[in-house]
C-alpha cells in the first residue's frame, strides 16, 4: 500500500529533525550511497517549499536540485527516460527532483491506458535498475485541497513572484481539480512499487507538511541504509538461473569471402545508398543507434568507417567507448550511454557499448555476478525505450577466429600506422579467449530482441564483413522507413 502519514513525531522540533537528517545524510556520503528524492504533487502544492526545508541543513557540496518543467522541444527529440537517467545521483550524493519521473503523466489527462501502462513499465524498470544498483529512492507526493490550491494561485497572481512560480498548469489543474485528482490517484496506485512506494503528504499546512517530509525522509534513509548494507553482503552470491551452453559463435561460417572487384563495385553503390537513406531519416526526424561489438581486431572500426564514408558528418557521431572515468564509475553504468544518445534525425554509433558490462566487466571481474547477470534485462529495457521512441536500433557483432586475430595482431606490430591499435591488454584478453567467447555467446543468446536484433558479421574476410554491414543496415533501415509511413 501507499505509505500514509501516520507516524508520530509531534514532540520533536523541525530544527531537530533537520539536524538529524543532515547527520544521516553524512552516513550516506561516507558509505557512498546514492540517494534520489523525487518531490511531486499538485501544482501550487508547495514542492519548492518542501525541498527548501529538506535541504536547509544539508552540505550543499553533496546535493543537487533539478527542476523538471515541461520541455517539449527536448523531450520530443529523445527517449522519454533519457533526461531523468542523465540526472541520476552519483555515489555519496543526493539528487532532488522538483517533480518526478511521472510529471508528464500527471499533467496529461488525455493519456490512454495502454500508453500509460507502457510508459509506467519503462519508468518502473528504470527505478528498479537504480534500486538494484544500491540507490535509495524516496518518492514524495504533495496533496493539496481544491480550495487551498485556489487561494495560493490567487495570492501568486498578486505577487511580484508570479512569473517564477505560476503557470497555466496551476490554473488548469484547479479548474479541473476533480479530474486531475482521479487521474493522479490512478497513476500513484500504478507506480506505487514495493521497492519504491509513494509517501503522500497533505500540504494544506505547508509547515506541517515540510516537517512530515523531513521525518519521512529520515525514516526512508534509515531503512534504505540497512537495505543497501544487506545488498552489499548479498552481492557475493554467484548463483545464476541461466544454464544454457550456447554455441552461437562456434557455429558461424567464417570462410565467406568477397573478391576485390566485386567489393569495390558493391561498396560504392551501397555507400551512396546509405547516404540517401540516412538523409531520409534526417528529414523524417528519426534517430538511429548502432552498436558494434566483437572480438579484438575483428574490424569494427573499419566497418564503421566504410558504412558512413559518404554520409554528411554532421548527421552522425561515433563514440569510441573505453574504460569508464572516475566520474562515470560514480554513477550507474548506463548513465554514460544515456548521455550519448542521439537526438531525432541523427545517428549515434557506438564502437563498443553498454555490453561491456556482460563481457569485459564479467570476464575481468570488474562487476560482480549479480551485477552483470541482471544487466541483460536492464540493457534490453533501455533499448526498448529507444525503440519505443521511434528510433532504429541495430547491434552488429563482428566475429573472427583465433588464428585470424593472431595474424592481425602481428600485422599491427609491424605496421607503424597501426601499432597504436595494439595494446598489452589485447594480448591479455587473448589469453582469456575461451572465457570471452562464453560471455559473448550468452550475450548473443540473451540480448537478442526483435526491436534491437544482433546481426552477426563474419569477419575473417574484411571485404565481406564491410559489405554485409552495409547491406544489413540498409535492409533494416528501409523496413523502418516503411513502418513509419
Amino acid at each position: 500500500m501507499i505509505i500514509e502519514n501516520t507516524a508520530t513525531y509531534e514532540d520533536i522540533s523541525t530544527k531537530d529533525l533537520k539536524e538529524r537528517l543532515a547527520r544521516i545524510s553524512r552516513v550516506c556520503q561516507n558509505l557512498e550511497i546514492p540517494v534520489l528524492v523525487m518531490v511531486d504533487g499538485f501544482e501550487s502544492s508547495g514542492k519548492g517549499y518542501v525541498i527548501n526545508t529538506l535541504t536547509e541543513e544539508l552540505n550543499p557540496k553533496y546535493f543537487d536540485v533539478e527542476v523538471f518543467e515541461t520541455n517539449e522541444e527536448y523531450d520530443s527529440k529523445f527517449p522519454f527516460t533519457k533526461r531523468f537517467f542523465e540526472h541520476a545521483p552519483r555515489k555519496g550524493h543526493m539528487q532532488f527532483f522538483d517533480r518526478s519521473f511521472y510529471y508528464k503523466l500527471f499533467d496529461n489527462l488525455k493519456v490512454d491506458e495502454k500508453n500509460l501502462d507502457e510508459e509506467i513499465n519503462s519508468l518502473e524498470n528504470m527505478e528498479k535498475a537504480l534500486y538494484d544498483d544500491q540507490t535509495i529512492i524516496i518518492k514524495i507526493f504533495l496533496n493539496v485541497s481544491e480550495d487551498e490550491q485556489k487561494d495560493r494561485i490567487e495570492k501568486l497572481e498578486k505577487s511580484n513572484e508570479k512569473s517564477f512560480y505560476l503557470s497555466a498548469n496551476d490554473k488548469n489543474q484547479n479548474k479541473n481539480y476533480k479530474a486531475y485528482q482521479k487521474h493522479m490517484a490512478n497513476i500513484l496506485e500504478k507506480t506505487n512499487f514495493p521497492f519504491s512506494p509513494w509517501i503522500i503528504i497533505d500540504s494544506d499546512d505547508l509547515k506541517e507538511a515540510s516537517k512530515t517530509a523531513v521525518f519521512q525522509m529520515l525514516e526512508a534513509l534509515t531503512i534504505g541504509i540497512e537495505r543497501v548494507s544487506t545488498q552489499r553482503i548479498n552481492s557475493q552470491n554467484t548463483q545464476r538461473s541461466y544454464d544454457k551452453d550456447a554455441k552461437i559463435i562456434e557455429n558461424i561460417d567464417l570462410d565467406k569471402k568477397l573478391d576485390k572487384d566485386e567489393y569495390k563495385e558493391r561498396k560504392k553503390e551501397l555507400q551512396e545508398e546509405v547516404r540517401e537513406v540516412l538523409f531520409e531519416f534526417y528529414k523524417k526526424d528519426i534517430s538511429t543507434v548502432l552498436v558494434f561489438e566483437g572480438v579484438d581486431a575483428a574490424g569494427k572500426d573499419g566497418a564503421i568507417s566504410r558504412l558512413i564514408k559518404k554520409v554528411d558528418p554532421r548527421l552522425y557521431t561515433v563514440h569510441a567507448i573505453s574504460a569508464p572515468s572516475k566520474e562515470e564509475l560514480d554513477r550507474n553504468y548506463l548513465w554514460r550511454f544515456y548521455d550519448k544518445l542521439p537526438k531525432d534525425g541523427y545517428m549515434g554509433i557506438f564502437s563498443r557499448s553498454w555490453y561491456g558490462r556482460v563481457m569485459v566487466e564479467r570476464v575481468e571481474g570488474f562487476a560482480k555476478t549479480n551485477e552483470w547477470d541482471r544487466a541483460y534485462g536492464e540493457i534490453l529495457d533501455m533499448e526498448k525505450n529507444i525503440y519505443n521512441h521511434g528510433s532504429l536500433i541495430l547491434k552488429f557483432f563482428v566475429v573472427i577466429d583465433k588464428d585470424e586475430q593472431y595474424k592481425r595482431f602481428k600485422d599491427r606490430e609491424k605496421n607503424p600506422d597501426k601499432n597504436y591499435k595494439l595494446t598489452d591488454e589485447d594480448w591479455r584478453n587473448r589469453d582469456k579467449w575461451d572465457s570471452y567467447i562464453k560471455a559473448m555467446n550468452e550475450m548473443l543468446d540473451r540480448a537478442n530482441a526483435d526491436y534491437a536484433p544482433w546481426i552477426i558479421i563474419e569477419g575473417n574476410d574484411k571485404k565481406y564483413a564491410r559489405i554485409k554491414v552495409m547491406e544489413e543496415f540498409l535492409k533494416y533501415a528501409k523496413k523502418h522507413l516503411e513502418n513509419e509511413k
